[in-house]
């Protein structure tokens, strides 16, 4: 009966591409109300004219694929392709036409870093873009994150993707193929079920980071991107960062409490986690990114302590506390690949003189969060396996004979999931040497050229102009090398075991 329902419905039975493009184009009425209430007209008819044209191309490609059978497994993974490479050139209509100062590569290059939650920041000048810009940013930033998520469950977990090749017991990839051929799951219901689950509580927690971002003292538009932003971890703001907000330490307090949905996401991930209430303090993930956040802030802290007792030992108590809350706050966001700077991160490095380390923050970065958020990076459930990897082998350099099971600290990760653990993390590693290599022949400094490898494949935008000794500016580099950094960010989204996994063989014969 429910594959028949989704069978009758004309919505469900198109792509999934075709459905997120009929999305993306709806969504564009929002910034077109938000520039008519203020009384930009010039605005309201470019994203109300990009919007219908928008929907209407996608209905009329509708009308002539209609028919076609195709398999929906390999049409599912590379709609998520299409979603971070090609749907940002119809993103960038209403940024390119609107701004109207800009080069179009320069607003897909924006579009691309808004929807893989990257936020890598091409226009440094907030006052170059109004308001209604700025909130249409945050809103593709958003809509991006919301699409990780349902694509985390709906999709990669079932194939055994985005770090769920950790605990399954299928290859990657290859998880429903045979479920598929025996019509046994539709992956159109599975999809809808998932979006209908996860989309009103994703909105609803979004709304309430908005109210008290609010009563904390921002302004309407300010505190509704950074709420946006926090969800989608994409660290896109519409002044610049944290120092332009009015909240201070009220509206990152708000905004830190966010974040920990990005370490460890159990309604996603229950698989990473063990059964029953507890089930949050027992999560690998969430345990190992407690313990990164406290033990590298409080090194940071005692760095700037200690420089700031050899040069100013009459500082008062206050002083500490709000240099150890921007260690807290900005470790935490960077672990999150949020890239929100607390304010009392530069205050901390005035107070102490010393230049905090950008190395630390890459390394946080690559870390990433947990599988199945909206957090970018290597992610803490792979760093966790490799933990207990390493631990194994230092074990059997006592016990050269011993003989251990899939793991003897967590049964849930199998044997085969450690091996394609250390796989990704090698693939990852092999394609930010690569991306370096790359950027650096293209005569791009190495400094900021690893800087700009990890940002992009980490999605931590904000890196670039934090964790270099020197911010390096986007919109200057030429059109090759912003395509590559494009390409980064697509690939450092979608993970290049999903690439792999979508020209596997098997499912192109289905």
């Amino acid at each position: 009966m429910a594959v028949r329902r989704a069978d009758r419905s004309p919505f469900l039975r198109q792509p999934l591409f075709l459905q997120i493009w009929a999305v993306a184009a709806l969504s564009m009425a929002m910034p077109a109300l938000h520039a008519l209430v203020l009384g930009n007209v010039a605005l309201f008819r470019v994203f109300s004219t990009a919007g219908t044209l928008g929907l209407v191309a996608g209905v009329m490609v509708a009308l002539a694929r209609s028919g076609r059978p195709r398999n929906w497994v390999r049409s599912q993974l590379l709609a998520l392709l299409a979603t971070f490479a090609v749907l940002p050139l119809f993103l960038a209509l209403p940024l390119y036409h609107g701004l109207g100062t800009t080069s179009f590569m320069n607003a897909y290059f924006d579009m691309v870093s808004a929807i893989t939650t990257t936020g890598a920041n091409i226009y440094d000048d907030p006052a170059r873009l109004d308001p209604t810009l700025h909130l249409w940013r945050a809103q593709v930033g958003w809509m991006g994150g919301l699409f990780v998520l349902i694509a985390a469950a709906a999709i990669l977990g079932w194939l055994s993707l985005g770090g769920f090749e950790v605990t399954s017991r299928s290859q990657p990839g290859r998880a429903v193929l045979l479920e598929v051929q025996r019509g046994e799951r539709d992956p159109r219901l599975r999809l809808l079920h998932v979006t209908a689950r996860l989309a009103p509580l994703y909105a609803g927690l979004t709304a309430l980071a908005w109210m008290l971002l609010y009563i904390g003292g921002d302004d309407s538009l300010v505190a509704l991107c950074h709420a946006m932003s926090v969800m989608a971890t994409s660290g896109i703001s519409p002044v610049g960062g944290l120092g332009g907000a009015e909240s201070g330490i009220a509206g990152e307090m708000v905004l830190f409490l966010f974040m920990f949905l990005a370490l460890s996401r159990l309604t996603l991930s229950g698989d990473t986690a063990e059964p029953g209430p507890l089930r949050l303090i027992r999560d690998p993930e969430f345990r190992l990114g407690l313990l990164l956040v406290v033990f590298v802030s409080l090194l940071l802290f005692l760095r700037h302590f200690l420089g700031a007792w050899e040069t100013a030992p009459q500082e008062g108590v206050l002083q500490a506390l709000r240099a150890l809350w921007g260690a807290l706050f900005t470790v935490m966001s960077f672990l999150t690949t949020t890239g929100f700077v607390s304010d009392a991160w530069e205050q901390s490095r005035l107070w102490s003189g010393l230049e905090t380390p950008g190395m630390i923050l890459l390394g946080l970065a690559l870390i990433g969060g947990g599988v199945a958020t909206t957090a970018g990076g290597v992610k803490l459930l792979r760093v966790y396996v490799l933990y207990l990897a390493g631990l194994r082998e230092l074990q059997l350099l006592a016990y050269p004979s011993s003989v251990a099971g899939r793991s003897q600290h967590n049964p849930r990760i199998r044997r085969s999931g450690i091996f394609i653990t250390w796989l990704t993390f090698m693939l990852f590693a092999l394609t930010l040497a690569l991306l370096t290599v790359v950027l650096a022949a293209m005569g791009i400094g190495f400094d900021q050229a690893v800087v700009l490898a990890v940002a992009t494949l980490s999605t931590t935008g904000p890196l670039i102009e934090v964790a270099g000794e020197t911010p390096l500016r986007l919109i200057e580099l030429g059109p090759a090398a912003k395509a590559v950094l494009c390409a980064a960010m697509v690939l450092g989204r979608l993970e290049m075991l999903a690439i792999i996994a979508l020209f596997a063989p098997s499912l192109w014969r289905q």
